[in-house]
């Protein structure tokens, strides 16, 4: 299969109303801000739901959540076991040629690369294994400091009895929410890494696509269906692998105002394609 073609830079925006667009687990799941108040996405929060958007379009992934598990393997070790006993016992032995395999079985992980480090096999051996993937994506940002409204919630029954026959202590609880927001965030997928990984110019459309729908089947008590809208996706493609600017200068020529307003000062010779 041919690699990727030539360098590509993209950016995400999207909207957040009235949900919990990222939960801190170290602040009693608030949404996420930064120390002067900007709401907060991690990129691992949204390359967890790119992997979930390729699995739901019929990709092979690796991390998969366990509660959505297609292949009824509990962990990743146990996947990647498995499927390490599909090759022939002398290949699985050289680790160059386990690398390619497992990056053409799993697309996340000829994507954004993954670390194969578990305990021993039945053989005694420890896997060790690193992929570097083409694609990254940076934390996604709000374009101004967001408001976080918390409210306390109590449920209609008892969690457990009580002598009493009262409402206990588990029936209260708190929900915490962004009222409204607008979220931006940027990445690149760099051609040489695509090609030790053999991600492929179908593979950025997938990547294209899963941005798109992003949100599409990731509704929860949290973020209620409609409250976490995409509003754009800029992609640029360069005319070839090196790419003719810095992906900080691309990323640079897209702007996004406070109200979500997108602007694009676009760069010569670069194909600009903004979609909604």
């Amino acid at each position: 299969m041919t690699t990727l073609t030539n360098k590509i830079d993209f950016a995400l925006i999207f909207t957040a109303k009235n949900s919990n667009p990222n939960g801190d687990p170290l602040g009693g799941n608030r949404p996420r801000t930064t120390s002067d108040g900007l709401g907060e996405v991690s990129d691992v929060c949204l390359k967890r739901k790119i992997r979930n958007r390729l699995q739901e379009m019929g990709e092979a992934i690796f991390v998969q959540m366990q509660d959505n598990a297609d292949d009824g393997k509990q962990s990743l070790s146990e996947r990647y076991n498995d499927f390490k006993l599909t090759l022939d016992k002398e290949d699985q032995k050289d680790s160059k040629f386990v690398t390619s395999k497992v990056c053409e079985k799993w697309i996340d992980v000829r994507s954004f690369g993954q670390v194969f480090a578990f305990k021993k096999s039945d053989e005694g051996k420890e896997v060790s294994i690193g992929v570097r993937g083409p694609v990254t994506i940076q934390s996604a940002f709000s374009t101004e400091p967001v408001i976080v409204e918390s409210i306390q919630i109590t449920k209609s029954v008892n969690s457990e009895t009580t002598a009493e026959g009262k409402k206990d202590a588990s029936t209260m609880g708190m929900k915490h929410r962004v009222s409204s927001a607008v979220y931006v965030t940027y990445g690149s997928i760099t051609p040489q890494l695509a090609e030790k990984t053999g991600f492929s110019d179908k593979d950025a459309q997938l990547i294209k696509d899963a941005l798109l729908n992003i949100f599409t089947g990731d509704e929860s008590s949290a973020r209620p269906s409609g409250s976490m809208v995409v509003n754009n996706v800029v992609w640029v493609e360069h005319n070839n692998k090196s790419g003719q600017y810095s992906s900080a200068k691309v990323h640079n020529s897209i702007k996004v105002d406070k109200e979500g307003r997108l602007s694009v000062d676009k760069l010569e010779n670069l194909n600009y394609e903004i979609l909604e």
